[in-house]
């Protein structure tokens, strides 16, 4: 029988991934995967936000440009919501000014697409356990 300590110990934590390219999310999602998460992607934000289990999730990787938010308003409503997780922005679209909006908003990390697998693993370990690098990390 397990404890429920031993539960607790075991549990995968939970990462939010929501990113509108089909392929690098489905990637990025096997990606961390590999890494020991417990990944809940989604394509667009707005069934992400009504997804009861968006504010449990430890983590969070989200693309700034999305067809129908941007990932720095997303993350401003997790927060209003009491979300203290670690947040990652991707974007293809980086500029000074994105970047210092995303750092006030809560972002841990901004990483400008096309980025190293590793990159992403160095930025999701900021204040939680350390992971190891994917074999082969781009």
């Amino acid at each position: 029988m397990i404890s429920s300590d031993q539960h607790l110990v075991s549990k995968r934590p939970c990462l939010l991934l929501v990113e509108d390219d089909d392929g690098v999310r489905r990637s990025l999602q096997l990606l961390l995967q590999g890494l020991g998460f417990d990944v809940r992607s989604f394509a667009s934000a707005r069934p992400a936000l009504l997804d009861f289990a968006s504010t449990e999730a430890e983590y969070l990787v989200i693309d700034y440009m999305l067809a129908d938010f941007d990932g720095i308003a997303f993350l401003r409503q997790l927060r209003d919501r009491g979300w203290q997780g670690i947040a990652v922005l991707i974007t293809a679209f980086s500029s000074s000014g994105v970047r210092e909006v995303a750092r006030e908003a809560g972002f841990a990390e901004i990483l400008d697409k096309p980025f190293r697998d590793n990159a992403l693993v160095a930025a999701l370990s900021i204040g939680g356990p350390a992971l190891a690098a994917p074999r082969g990390s781009r």
